[in-house]
């Protein structure tokens, strides 16, 4: 069993920053791809980017790319996603999801991730 803790959601203006984290416990997720989504109310869950289990790859919404940036740290279980410029249409809940594969692709789709955090609301104000 994995448990995710994500953390760092709050309200900011446009134009401002935050800086997500996900804490992993239960088992290491070192050798695992890990994943951010986000959901807005009425719309479905969408992919925000993904690093594999290195750190060595990174892949990024078109939406966020330039303005959001993964990291990890292996040695602390725990999966960062630092958010500059934000706008108001990133207002959503960010759920932090660990690959379904050890060593597995780093991968887009919500079906390649077993589990996942409860989330944390980033409201982004205009």
């Amino acid at each position: 069993q994995v448990q995710l803790v994500e953390s760092g959601g709050g309200l900011v203006q446009a134009g401002g920053s935050l800086r997500l984290s996900c804490a992993a416990s239960g088992r290491t997720v070192s050798n695992y791809a890990m994943g951010w989504f986000r959901q807005a109310p009425g719309k479905d869950r969408e992919f925000v980017v993904v690093i594999n289990w290195s750190g060595g790859s990174t892949n990024y919404a078109d939406s966020v790319k330039g303005r959001f940036t993964i990291s990890r740290d292996n040695a602390k279980n725990t999966v960062y996603l630092q958010m500059n410029n934000l706008k108001p249409e990133d207002t959503a809940v960010y759920y932090c999801a660990k690959g379904r594969d050890s060593y597995g692709d780093a991968s887009r789709s919500v079906l390649q991730y077993d589990y996942w955090g409860q989330g944390t609301q980033v409201t982004v104000s205009s």
